[in-house]
């Protein structure tokens, strides 16, 4: 495959390939660290709703991990909402 007469594992290596490969990784591990997150909340506080859901979705990876810390010392759904208005 080519494309502008470049083949495609010299546009693999290109800056623009690299920054789109770069951020493909960072949502996905945006999106698992919330997908775990989520999972973990669900056995620790029973389930959530759609707009706490939401919220913890969009978090940032940063915050995610901080939450997935977190979430071990939780008693129930009243650390949660605590925690996601202290940190967001």
């Amino acid at each position: 495959m080519q494309i502008a007469e470049i083949p495609r594992e010299e546009m693999r290596h290109t800056r623009l390939v690299q920054d789109w490969l770069a951020e493909g990784r960072q949502e996905g591990r945006q999106v698992e660290a919330a997908s775990m997150a989520l999972s973990l909340l669900n056995r620790r506080c029973g389930p959530l709703t759609e707009a706490t859901t939401a919220r913890i979705q969009a978090l940032q990876i940063d915050k995610l991990e901080a939450l997935a810390d977190a979430l071990l010392d939780f008693q129930g759904p009243a650390d949660l909402a605590a925690w996601l208005a202290a940190h967001s």
